[in-house]
């Protein structure tokens, strides 16, 4: 009775959801290189080793991102660990600018048509690419699908046991065969083998979105785990402080000129701006160590000797470093060093510096976190499996496929159940 149960609200709920997790699942197959690929081609637009001289002063940097986007200020700079890769300003969840470490020029390090294609295709995932308003009914609708097919997955586990518990029966439902009789045969045996052999990474998939989509899916985690359960953010709050992201994914590019029409590219221009800078760069240090004056101020080192002192103090390898830019009096700054692919949260750690003498004054590693983000940072990419780098991207794609054969071998078979039976009795 339980079984014909689970069965008949396995297969309703799977006729009700399929449409839409079959296109979920379709996106995410398309999305499941999407970081490598724009990596390769970030790469393919850094600059040669022919052209790396001496790299400008960071602070000349910003102030060139300053001109550019006076709109738009600086919250953090990012130093990928290649001498060919830009120098990227964050400015916001979208605004930034990547320039050319040694001249200063923007720098485009994306295809324009990969990132329209990329953002269609998320687009589509996550709400069908619906705009306005009814993009919130959108959203609902992969929401509970994603609910559903959490249950279709669980319900599916348990209706995937034989009723008779004998190895042959158990055979048939993990081994594809050669051959099969009919179809329908067939359908039957894809959609309990796909189903069992994904059935663990598409849990872990689902289950993440769910997370993503609702508080209570992440609250329930919380508690499975024993952690607090953090206060919601306040109205008006955005929450706390994006996920620094990998590379160039979260920044806006404008136009080649933007930069170089302020320029000039004379060198000389250049350094009138490096002077115009805010207290704490280079020229006002050495200015107010020439004239001898005092000021109540703090004298604050150049960015570029915290940075080299953050590189003195990384034992490991690292791909990206990503300087807080603190507010004209704070007398502290934090740096993020990130070992892993950006969404790898047990793969960063982060360093405090007093500004004026460069000594690290704290350090926070991924397990000195509360527990609630340590979880909530590894669920957000464990949906697309990029917290486990390549191979889990790989396995969470491969249970996106699967989850496609599964949504037709399971129309098959329903339509075999409840439509054919139909056309036989008239």
């Amino acid at each position: 009775m339980i079984r014909m149960i689970v069965f008949w609200t396995h297969l309703v709920c799977g006729v009700v959801a399929g449409i839409v997790v079959f296109a979920m699942s379709l996106t995410g197959v398309l999305l499941t290189y999407e970081r490598q690929i724009n990596n390769w081609v970030a790469e393919s637009h850094y600059v040669t080793a022919s052209d790396t001289n001496s790299r400008l002063p960071l602070e000349q940097l910003l102030e060139l991102q300053r001109l550019a986007q006076p709109d738009q200020a600086a919250a953090a700079v990012v130093i990928t660990n290649n001498p060919g890769a830009p120098v990227s300003f964050r400015a916001g969840r979208r605004g930034g600018l990547n320039l050319n470490p040694y001249t200063g020029e923007t720098m485009i390090v994306e295809s324009p048509g990969l990132a329209s294609f990329f953002g269609a295709v998320t687009s589509f995932h996550r709400w069908f690419s619906i705009e306005g308003e009814n993009r919130a009914i959108a959203r609902q609708i992969t929401g509970v699908s994603n609910v559903i097919f959490l249950f279709l997955v669980l319900s599916g586990l348990y209706l995937w046991l034989p009723a008779i518990w004998k190895w042959g029966m158990f055979k048939v439902r993990l081994v594809f065969r050669g051959d099969y009789s009919n179809s329908k045969v067939r359908d039957f045996h894809w959609h309990h083998i796909f189903g069992i052999w994904a059935a663990i990474p598409l849990l872990a998939v689902v289950y993440s979105g769910a997370v993503i989509s609702y508080p209570w899916a992440a609250n329930l985690m919380y508690m499975a785990f024993g952690a607090e359960i953090p206060a919601p953010p306040a109205a008006g709050n955005g929450g706390g402080p994006a996920q620094v992201q990998q590379g160039n994914e979260a920044n806006g590019q404008p136009a080649n000129n933007q930069v170089n029409a302020r320029q000039s590219g004379n060198d000389q221009a250049g350094e009138q701006r490096f002077g115009n800078v805010q207290a704490g760069t280079i020229a006002t240090v050495y200015a107010l160590k020439n004239s001898g004056e005092t000021t109540s101020s703090p004298i604050f080192l150049p960015l570029d000797d915290l940075l080299a002192t953050v590189q003195g103090e990384i034992s490991e390898d690292w791909n990206r470093l990503t300087l807080n830019l603190p507010a004209a009096n704070q007398t502290s700054i934090q740096v993020e060093i990130d070992r892993g692919n950006g969404a790898q949260a047990f793969k960063r750690h982060r360093l405090s510096l007093d500004r004026t003498t460069g000594d690290v004054i704290g350090v926070q590693n991924f397990v000195d976190t509360p527990e609630a983000q340590r979880l909530r940072g590894i669920t957000r990419f464990l949906h697309t499996g990029e917290v486990l780098g390549f191979w889990g991207q790989t396995v969470a794609g491969l249970a996106s496929l699967a989850a496609l054969f599964m949504v037709w071998t399971g129309f098959a078979l329903s339509w075999r159940r409840l439509i054919q039976p139909l056309f036989k009795k008239s």
